[in-house]
C-alpha cells in the first residue's frame, strides 16, 4: 500500500485542514475508510455479475465516503490453478448512472422489440367474394350442396385465406338457396362499428332559408354539432350553394328565348334528331368594364411576411376601362392541335390626349390614355367599323366560296342594328358578308362572353396587379392573348347545353349551369362538336 500522502499528490489532493501533516488518526481513518470502500466495491462487483450471496446485505452507496479515486481489487479468472490479485485504480461517481457491464439478454426482450407481429390479412372485397363462390360451385358435387373432397384446401391455396373464411362463404351461398334467393356475395362490414347520425330532407327543407346561411346556424337548428354538419357536407349529404340574382323573365321573353334557341337547331334535323349548327361561322361581341383593382384581394404571405398595403384615392371610383371583345369557336385539327385560337381581338374605348398642364406626375404635353366619356352608338359604330371588320378579314381561317359571318350582340341601346346606314356601307367587304343580329333581352348566358369567358380573362388580369391607369389597358390584352384555346372551345360547348336548359325549362333561367364533364369526354374521345337537344323539349317549345 502506498502512503496517504503519495495517494493524495497522484490523484491531486489534500488534507482537510491543508497543513500537509498527517496524523496518527486521520491515518487510522484513511485506513479503515479505504477497506470499507474496498469491502463495498467487491460486493457491488459480485452483485451485478450475479455472485452475491443470498443473505448478504447490500450496502447503501449514498452512504460510502466519497472519494475520488480508490484502489479496488478484482479477482480475475484463475490459470493453472493459480489466483492472482490485482490492484487497479477504480474511478467512481455518484452522479453519475451505473453503467450496464453486460447486455441484455435476447430472452428478456419484449414481443415489440422482437417485432413477431404477422402482418394482418387483406379484407377480402365483393369481387374477390364472387370469384370464390364461382370456384367452389363448380367442384360441388351433382344434386347436393356439399363440396367434392379437397375443395376447401385448394381454394385455401389458390386465395391464401383460412379454412373459416371459405366455408363462411360456402354456407352463407348453401343458406340463400335453401331460401330460394339469388347469391349476395357483399360483405356486410358497412355494417359494423357506430352508425351516421341520418338527416332527413324535410328536417332541412323545413327550415327557414335565412336560418340556414352558415354551419353553426344549420347545426343550431337541426340540434347537432357543427363539426356533425361539416362531415354532412364533405360527404355531400348537405350541399353548399350560392344563389345569384337572376334578371327577371317576362312571358314574352320566355317565347324570344325560345324561338332564339330553335333557331340555332338545324331544321332538317327536326323533330326526329334535333342538333344544334356547329356555329363555325358565329361571332360574339360584348362590351365589359375592367377595373384597375379590386375592393379585396386574396394573396398567401409566409411567415412574418409584411401585409401589402394598397391604398386608392377612393374605394368608389377605382381607375376603369371598357374592353369591347370579339371571339368565335376555335378551329381544331384532325390530330387535336389548334389551327386557330378564334380570339378575334379585345378593343378599349379609350382616346390618347395631350396633357394639358404639367403635374407632379407629368409635364405638359405627354400623351394619356383616357376612358372615352361615354360609349354610345357613334363610339360603337366606330369600334366595329374600324377595329373588328380589319379584325375579321385579317384574322378568320381562310376557306373556299363566300363568307358569311353572323355577329350577335346583346340589346343594349349603344349597339347599332343590321339596317343601320353607315353600316350598309361597309358590311360586304373582300367576299365577307357581317350581319348583326340580336340575342334575346335578358340572357346573359345566351353570350358566350358572359357565359365564362369575361370572367376568366379577369382572373388572369387581377393576377397580374396593374399598377397604373396605362397599364391597365395592356395587361388585359396580355391576358386575352395567353387565355388557352380550349377554355373558349368548352366556352362554346357550354352554350349548346345551355340551349337545352332554355327548352326543358320553357324559356325560363330558374336552372343551375350544366356541368357535363368535357374534360373527361375529351379524353375519352367521346366529346361532340355538335350537341343534340332533348326531342321532347323541342317538339313542346314548339
Amino acid at each position: 500500500m502506498t502512503s496517504d500522502q503519495e495517494e493524495d499528490e497522484f490523484f491531486d489532493f489534500s488534507d482537510d485542514e491543508g497543513d500537509g501533516t498527517n496524523s496518527d488518526s486521520d491515518f487510522d481513518d484513511d485506513e479503515a475508510t479505504q477497506s470499507l470502500a474496498q469491502n463495498a466495491e467487491s460486493e457491488v462487483n459480485a452483485h451485478q455479475i450475479g455472485d452475491f450471496e443470498q443473505y448478504q446485505e447490500v450496502p447503501d452507496l449514498n452512504e460510502v465516503p466519497q472519494e475520488d479515486a480508490y484502489e479496488c481489487e478484482v479477482v480475475p479468472q484463475q490459470t493453472s490453478g493459480i489466483s492472482e490479485h490485482h490492484l487497479v485504480p477504480y474511478l467512481f461517481d455518484l452522479n453519475m448512472p451505473a453503467q450496464q457491464e453486460f447486455p441484455p439478454s435476447p430472452i428478456h426482450q419484449t414481443e415489440t422489440e422482437q417485432n413477431h407481429h404477422k402482418p394482418k390479412t387483406p379484407r377480402i372485397n365483393n369481387e374477390l367474394r364472387l370469384e370464390i363462390l364461382l370456384f367452389l360451385l363448380v367442384r360441388k358435387k351433382n344434386d347436393s350442396d356439399e363440396l367434392n373432397y379437397g375443395t376447401i384446401r385448394q381454394a385455401v391455396i389458390k386465395f391464401d385465406y383460412t379454412r373459416q373464411t371459405i366455408r363462411k362463404i360456402w354456407q352463407r351461398a348453401v343458406e340463400q338457396k335453401a331460401a330460394m334467393d339469388s347469391y349476395l356475395c357483399e360483405s356486410r362490414y358497412h355494417n359494423c362499428g357506430r352508425k351516421r347520425i341520418q338527416v332527413t330532407y324535410e328536417s332541412i327543407a323545413s327550415i327557414g332559408m335565412g336560418d340556414r346561411t352558415s354551419i353553426v346556424d344549420l347545426a343550431q337548428m337541426l340540434h347537432l354539432s357543427p363539426s356533425t354538419v361539416w362531415r354532412m357536407v364533405k360527404r355531400k349529404q348537405i350541399k353548399a350553394h350560392s344563389s345569384l340574382l337572376n334578371p327577371g323573365i317576362s312571358d314574352e321573353c320566355k317565347v324570344a328565348r325560345m324561338r332564339w334557341v330553335l333557331g340555332l337547331i338545324m331544321d332538317y334535323s327536326i323533330p326526329n334528331d334535333p342538333t344544334y349548327y356547329s356555329m363555325y361561322d358565329f361571332i360574339h361581341i360584348d362590351e365589359k368594364w375592367f377595373y384597375l383593382t379590386q375592393k379585396s384581394q386574396r394573396v398567401y404571405l409566409a411567415n412574418n411576411e409584411p401585409f401589402p398595403h394598397r391604398k386608392a384615392k377612393s374605394r368608389t371610383k377605382i381607375p376603369k376601362f371598357m374592353f369591347m371583345e370579339a371571339v368565335a369557336r376555335p378551329r381544331w385539327g384532325q390530330d387535336g392541335q389548334c389551327e386557330w385560337d378564334g380570339k378575334l381581338g379585345i378593343f378599349p374605348f379609350t382616346d390618347s390626349v395631350a396633357a394639358k398642364r404639367t403635374s407632379k406626375n407629368r409635364v405638359k404635353g405627354t400623351i394619356e390614355t383616357k376612358p372615352i366619356k361615354s360609349v354610345n352608338q357613334i363610339a360603337t359604330r366606330a369600334m366595329l367599323i374600324n377595329q373588328l371588320i380589319p379584325a375579321i378579314k385579317e384574322k378568320w381561317p381562310p376557306h373556299e366560296g363566300e363568307k358569311v359571318i353572323y355577329i350577335i350582340q346583346d340589346n343594349a341601346k349603344a349597339h347599332i342594328l343590321q339596317n343601320d346606314q353607315e353600316w350598309q356601307q361597309h358590311y360586304k367587304q373582300d367576299g365577307f358578308t357581317l350581319i348583326l343580329t340580336q340575342q334575346p333581352a335578358n340572357s346573359p348566358d345566351c353570350n358566350i362572353l358572359d357565359l365564362g369567358f369575361f370572367r376568366s380573362i379577369q382572373s388572369l388580369m387581377h393576377k397580374k396587379m396593374p399598377k397604373t391607369v396605362e397599364d391597365l389597358s395592356g395587361v388585359v390584352t396580355d391576358s386575352f392573348k395567353e387565355l388557352h384555346p380550349k377554355t373558349l372551345s368548352n366556352v362554346w360547348m357550354s352554350l349548346q347545353y345551355v340551349g337545352n336548359e332554355i327548352l326543358k325549362h320553357k324559356g325560363d333561367n330558374n336552372y343551375q349551369l350544366p356541368h357535363n364533364k368535357k374534360k373527361i369526354l375529351e379524353d375519352e374521345g367521346n366529346l361532340p362538336e355538335q350537341v343534340k337537344a332533348p326531342r321532347w323539349a323541342v317538339n313542346e317549345c314548339i
